[in-house]
């Protein structure tokens, strides 16, 4: 076996040892859909970091993710109740949220007014835009 498939296997390893925390914290429920009793995964959230950390993932749905890769392919009117997560107290959740908000905003008023509305730190802002969506 390579060096590469070593280091990634170790940090899958760690990655699964934050699930049952990141369950706790999520209620088992994906957090950014809000979606229950379906499949979850953990999501590291870019920049992802050199190694592994508790406060960079989030536990998403499958679907969500697959969303999340081709966004593109977003609906908007999936994501209306971002107007009530943009307010939460998990920067991670902010932070996914307005990148979303942003990227959809480009087509959508509704998401221009969310993001004008809403009252997001200046460091929430900054790493949401340090990795745009596209």
């Amino acid at each position: 076996m390579g060096r590469g498939y070593e280091e990634n296997q170790e940090r899958l390893g760690i990655l699964q040892s934050f699930g049952r925390d990141l369950a706790r914290r999520a209620k088992s429920t994906c957090e950014l859909s809000g979606a229950k009793g379906v499949p979850l995964a953990i999501y590291e959230v870019p920049p992802v970091p050199k190694s592994p950390d508790f406060e960079r993932c989030l536990l998403l749905s499958e679907d969500t993710i697959a969303s999340l890769s081709k966004p593109s392919l977003l609906n908007a009117d999936d994501w209306r109740h971002l107007s009530e997560l943009i307010w939460s107290e998990q920067p991670l959740q902010q932070v996914m949220s307005y990148r979303i908000l942003e990227f959809l905003a480009k087509n959508h008023d509704w998401c221009s007014a969310i993001l004008e509305e809403a009252y997001v730190d200046d460091e929430v802002i900054a790493e949401a835009r340090a990795v745009p969506i596209i």
